[in-house]
C-alpha cells in the first residue's frame, strides 16, 4: 500500500522521522511535550534536506553514475543545512526553549543565550551538534527510500521477464493450433469446427484471462482438458492417451500456463513424431496447498531427419518454464524431466502459497 499510493510513503517517511526524533530530543529535554515541539519547529529543515538528496542529488546525479559530483554536492549541501539548522535553533528553538523552563523555574538560566545572536551562531561545538543531528535521522529515511527504490525497481524487472516469457508462450501455442487446424482443413475434415469451437475457447482463456498473475487452478485445468480435446480430435483412435486429473477443492490459484507447455510438447514431439502407436499419459493431482503434474509421452526411435530443429525448440520451450517457476515459485517448486531413448517423462510440483487461495 505504501509503494502504491505515494502520499502514504512521505507520510511513513516522517511519521518515522518525527517520532525517532521526538523520543531524543524529550529524552535530552525531560519532556515529550517540548520534545514533540522543538521537532516541529525543526521538522522542515530535516525536510529541506531530505529532498534535496531524494529529488535533486540522486535522480540528477548519483543514479547517472555522477559519483564525484554527488559527493561534493552532498559535501556543501551538508554544510549549509548545518547552517539553516544553527540559524533555526538560534532564532527560533532556543529562545522558545528558554521560556518553557523559565515557566516553570523562574530562576532558569542558559548560559549560552547571554551571548549575541552571531557569537552563538560561530559556536564550533553548537554547529558540529547541528551537522550531527540534522544528519542521522534524515539519512536512515534516504536509505529507507533507496531500499524502497530497489525493491520497485526489481519488481518492474520480475514483472517485465515474466511478460516477455508469457509472450513467447502465447505466439508458439497459436502458431502450433493454427498448423494442426490448416492440416486438417486440407482435407475437408469433419473435425474442423469442433477444432476450432475448441481453438477459441483456449484462445480466450489464453488472450484475456491469462494477463492476471494468478487465476483459478479449476479454470486452468479446464483448459488443459480443452486442449486435449482438441488434438484427441486430430489423432483419433491412432492415439493411446491415459488421463487422470482430479478435479480440485476449494478456491486455489495458480500462475497460467505452466502445465500447458508440456501438454503440447508431449504431443508435438512425442505423438506427431511417432509412427507406430503413439501414446501419452497425463497425471494430475493436488494434495492440500501441493501441486503434483506428471506426464509421459513416446518418442520416435530416431529424430525426423528433416525436422533437426524440433529437439531445440522443445528445449527453448522447458528452458521458458523453468524460468517462469523460478520467477514465481522460487524455493516452492520442484521440475525434473527424463529425456530418454524410447519415451519423455516430465514431473512439475509446486506448492500453492496461502495466498492463492480466496
Amino acid at each position: 500500500m505504501i509503494i502504491k499510493y505515494p502520499v502514504l510513503k512521505q507520510l511513513f517517511y516522517w511519521l518515522l522521522s518525527f517520532s525517532l526524533l521526538v523520543f531524543i530530543y524529550s529524552t535530552a529535554y525531560g519532556s515529550y511535550e517540548l520534545g514533540a515541539k522543538v521537532i516541529l519547529l525543526l521538522l522542515p529543515v530535516h525536510m529541506c534536506y531530505f529532498y534535496l538528496i531524494t529529488g535533486w542529488v540522486l535522480p540528477r546525479f548519483f543514479f547517472r553514475d555522477k559519483y564525484v559530483e554527488t559527493f561534493f554536492l552532498l559535501l556543501l549541501i551538508m554544510l549549509l543545512i548545518a547552517v539553516l539548522y544553527r540559524v533555526t535553533e538560534v532564532f527560533i528553538t532556543d529562545p522558545y526553549i528558554y521560556r518553557f523552563y523559565s515557566l516553570k523555574d523562574s530562576g532558569f538560566t542558559w548560559d549560552k543565550l547571554n551571548h549575541s545572536k552571531w557569537e552563538q551562531l560561530k559556536s564550533p561545538v553548537d554547529f558540529v551538534n547541528a551537522v550531527e543531528r540534522s544528519n542521522t535521522v534524515v539519512w536512515i529515511c534516504v536509505t529507507l527510500k533507496l531500499f524502497i527504490l530497489w525493491n520497485e525497481r526489481k519488481q518492474a524487472v520480475l514483472q517485465a521477464e515474466l511478460n516477455f516469457l508469457k509472450g513467447q508462450l502465447h505466439p508458439h501455442f497459436l502458431f502450433n493450433s493454427l498448423n494442426n487446424l490448416y492440416a486438417l482443413s486440407l482435407d475437408n475434415a469433419p473435425q474442423t469446427p469442433g477444432i476450432i469451437l475448441g481453438l477459441s475457447n483456449i484462445l480466450r482463456y489464453v488472450l484475456y484471462e491469462c494477463t492476471a498473475v494468478q487465476v483459478p487452478l479449476k479454470r486452468d485445468i479446464e483448459v488443459l482438458n480443452d486442449y486435449i480435446e482438441l488434438e484427441k480430435l486430430r489423432y483419433e483412435d491412432r492415439l493411446e492417451l491415459n488421463v487422470n486429473m482430479s478435479d480440485p477443492i476449494g478456491a486455489a490459484e495458480i500462475a497460467p500456463l505452466l502445465m500447458l507447455p508440456l501438454v503440447e510438447n508431449a504431443f508435438k514431439h512425442g505423438a506427431a513424431e511417432t509412427t507406430d502407436t503413439p501414446w501419452i499419459n497425463i497425471e494430475l493431482y493436488v494434495s492440500g496447498d501441493a501441486l503434483t503434474f506428471k506426464i509421459s509421452n513416446s518418442k520416435p526411435e530416431q529424430p525426423l531427419a528433416d525436422c533437426p530443429g524440433q529437439k531445440f525448440d522443445g528445449e527453448i520451450g522447458l528452458l521458458n518454464l523453468r524460468k517462469r517457476l523460478e520467477l514465481l515459485y522460487p524455493g516452492k517448486y520442484s521440475f525434473r524431466y527424463f529425456d530418454e531413448s524410447d519415451c519423455f517423462i516430465a514431473e512439475l510440483n509446486v506448492q500453492l502459497s496461502s495466498g492463492s487461495k480466496k
